[in-house]
């Protein structure tokens, strides 16, 4: 299957209501959508690079330019077996495993209307609904973060993550589990701890959570398998995976005992399947996160969250928990069970509606030019 063009578009999009994390306040999300043409097939990829450089290095500005200048014409007009061989393709770039997991998507999308199977079916998926919950950003006070727990267990979600970082941590998260003993709840800091300033994190250890998730820097496994040897809670890590090797080196090194599985953190959805597998076969729980995906990136989300090692709820909720509008046809609902179910039409399994695609636009190429 040979690419011949690629369309980007970058995306500017309004969330139904502002998430706030340690990084900051969001109230637009900018990506870009991929438009990959293979002969008379074109399949959707979405790079989930946004605005500012919080969570990662890569923006959506920085991803524009790699994809455009660098890992777009190295695979125009090139005609790849398998996933792997385009990574192997894409690795004279650096780095940016954003800007390549959406080329990637796109990829898989392709291959799987080319061959009429479901993503979930190329990746080794087994199960056709997958156990979801809500992240919750940081609230004005733990009364209101309550008032807006209880108003997403009212919509049938039986999961539920709040974002932490120093002086709205300990607190809020006793007022949460205060109001519902029994709520699976899990909590996470996107780095905003030093080893030092954790200590503060010990009360977190007596209310029965899932997962404690990232406390300290992106790049510090060593200081998580100190801090986690201190903690009966698991601590779960995200930014500090990069790779199979860093899971591997986490692992070893008793760094956490859960790991979040971010295709677009770790460079495409081959390389989470090499992460799940890694962890499948050590008995290591992963669950998959999100990054307020458009409807393109739920939908590969929810395939890859249906690998057998996925055992722990992921952050896949339904559209409506996020846009105004969205960008696809194809909405996401939340079932009784606190599961989505997972596409089943060949590739991702959803169509991009194009007059809501150019309302979400901010800017376009196509290259060849």
């Amino acid at each position: 299957m040979k690419i011949n063009r690629v369309t980007l578009h970058h995306l500017s999009m309004e969330l139904r209501s502002p998430f706030e994390t340690s990084f900051g306040r969001t109230l637009k999300r900018e990506s870009i959508l991929l438009l990959v043409e293979a002969g008379d097939l074109t399949g959707y990829g979405e790079c989930v690079a946004d605005r500012d450089p919080g969570y990662s290095y890569e923006t959506a500005g920085t991803a524009w330019h790699i994809l455009r200048d660098f890992l777009i014409p190295s695979v125009l007009g090139v005609e790849f077996e398998d996933a792997h061989e385009m990574q192997r393709r894409m690795a004279g770039v650096r780095g940016h495993p954003m800007a390549k997991a959406g080329l990637e998507m796109a990829w898989w999308d392709l291959e799987g209307k080319r061959m009429g199977r479901s993503l979930r079916q190329l990746l080794g998926g087994v199960y056709d609904r997958v156990a979801v919950g809500v992240s919750i950003g940081i609230q004005e006070s733990p009364q209101e973060l309550v008032k807006v727990v209880g108003g997403y267990l009212s919509e049938g979600y039986s999961r539920v993550k709040i974002k932490i970082k120093p002086e709205r941590d300990v607190a809020d998260t006793q007022a949460v589990r205060e109001a519902f003993p029994d709520l699976r709840l899990q909590v996470d800091a996107n780095s905003a701890y030093t080893l030092e300033t954790a200590e503060s994190l010990a009360p977190l250890d007596e209310l029965d959570l899932l997962l404690i998730e990232q406390p300290l820097a992106e790049d510090d496994l060593w200081d998580h398998s100190r801090l986690q040897a201190r903690f009966t809670t698991p601590i779960c890590l995200d930014e500090s995976i990069l790779s199979a090797r860093h899971a591997r080196q986490a692992l070893e090194m008793k760094a956490c005992r859960i790991i979040n599985i971010k295709a677009g953190r770790v460079g495409g959805l081959s390389q989470a399947v090499a992460i799940h597998n890694l962890c499948l076969s050590q008995g290591i729980p992963v669950w998959c996160g999100g990054m307020l995906e458009t409807g393109v990136g739920r939908a590969a989300n929810l395939a890859l969250a249906s690998l057998p090692g996925f055992t722990l709820p992921g952050d896949i909720s339904a559209s409506r928990r996020y846009y105004l509008e969205d960008i696809t046809g194809e909405l996401f609902s939340l079932n009784p069970d606190s599961t989505i179910t997972v596409p089943d039409a060949p590739g991702l399994g959803v169509n991009v509606d194009a007059r809501a695609l150019e309302r979400a636009s901010l800017a376009r190429i196509t290259l060849p030019e």
